[in-house]
């Protein structure tokens, strides 16, 4: 496929996307958080992975740390091409994206298309995904998308750019804007992509949050309460826009419970990220709906309570500004992102990327995992 400084992008052009059967309704699994395929049942879970320390070796000089827990940056000096071919440092990194949130490399111009899906792909694979699921198809694709080497929209790509025009939210503070991708399919994201092709001369950045802290903010009472609670998650907003002009991709889209044009799923509001063993707050975000235990008086206080949280909590943030040809690599499992929407004042300043997105297991929490802290200090023992 054409490299990162040659796209085609298409806007709804239906003639342009390859043809679909349209489903009504949710997924059968939507509701069925312990079944389908990609549950893994608890005497088939992995044991938290260990690094083999062949990716620190041959990189750690060209490494910078955001904070003390959440982001990694590599230099340029680093190519994402060379350690692509190699399964040993592609687990070693998929490691370090988990236990560190989100990692980011530098001008990345090299890297085609075509292997920056084959990169989320193999990380989720080396690191233990169900090996039948693959890239997510966002629901919305139909509606533009960049061409693929049959002539086609790409499904498996998201174009993502201020160009395309969005519904505004003006009525909204920055804080709305924080979530992980699409925790609204029965089986969400493990680790997605972004890589920056065009740029405003200034703002456009994006913010991660440390789900694994969040969690340890709670006291252990609330901990311990929140283990036991599931949510609802779900994104109307998508087949409301979507309205005449295009339908909702309804196939398969990654995994096989990930059907339908009713976008909603039960999930567990605490679970475990597999590849770290370590818990996280999963119930954050535009697609959580609300707690299914407790009254919606309840749910909405529960709701706000860990929004205030996230939102006042800048020592589990960090934040990115972007370069030409940066690619963030984040997992889903345990962090949160936001993009920072503050372009309008500049006029014709876009910033335009291209987003790949992998799909994980369904979500779990086990009842042996531990905390972020309790993990590193494990490791700092051994």
């Amino acid at each position: 496929m054409s490299s990162i400084t040659n796209l085609e992008f298409i806007v709804r052009d239906q003639t342009k996307f390859p043809s679909q059967t349209k489903i009504e309704g949710p997924s059968p699994f939507w509701d069925k958080y312990t079944e389908g395929p990609s549950y893994i049942k608890p005497e088939d879970r992995q044991k938290p992975l260990i690094s083999s320390g062949k990716l620190d070796q041959k990189y750690s000089t060209f490494e910078t740390d955001l904070s003390p827990l959440l982001g990694t940056t590599y230099t340029d000096e680093v190519n994402l091409t060379d350690i692509l071919k190699d399964d040993e440092l592609l687990k070693d990194l998929a490691i370090k994206i988990s236990q560190r949130g989100v990692v980011v490399f530098k001008h990345q111009k090299d890297l085609t298309i075509t292997q920056q899906k084959e990169l989320i792909q193999k990380l989720g694979l080396l690191s233990g995904k169900p090996k039948g699921n693959g890239l997510h198809i966002h629901p919305t694709a139909p509606s533009a998308g960049i061409i693929g080497e049959n002539g086609l929209v790409d499904p498996e790509l998201s174009f993502i750019s201020n160009r395309r025009q969005r519904p505004s939210n003006d009525d909204k503070t920055a804080a709305w804007g924080w979530h992980s991708d699409i925790t609204f399919e029965p089986v969400p994201a493990d680790y997605s992509s972004l890589r920056i092709f065009e740029l405003p001369p200034t703002g456009g950045d994006t913010l991660w949050a440390n789900g694994y802290a969040l969690y340890e903010k709670l006291s252990p009472s609330l901990r311990s309460y929140f283990d036991t609670l599931t949510g609802t998650y779900s994104q109307p907003r998508f087949k409301e826009n979507a309205r005449e002009e295009y339908n909702l991709y309804s196939e398969q889209r990654g995994a096989p419970e990930n059907i339908g044009d009713d976008l909603k799923a039960i999930q567990p509001i605490v679970r475990t990220n597999p590849v770290t063993g370590w818990k996280t707050l999963f119930a954050v975000g535009h697609h959580f709906t609300k707690v299914n235990e407790v009254t919606p008086l309840e749910s909405q206080a529960l709701k706000q309570f860990i929004w205030d949280i996230l939102a006042q909590s800048h020592d589990i943030q960090v934040r990115h500004k972007w370069d030409k040809y940066d690619i963030a690599i984040w997992d889903n499992r345990s962090t949160y992102h936001s993009a920072t929407q503050d372009l309008s004042s500049l006029g014709d300043a876009y910033r335009s990327g291209v987003r790949t997105v992998g799909i994980a297991e369904r979500p779990y929490l086990d009842p042996n995992s531990i905390t972020q802290t309790e993990g590193l200090k494990q490791s700092a023992s051994k």
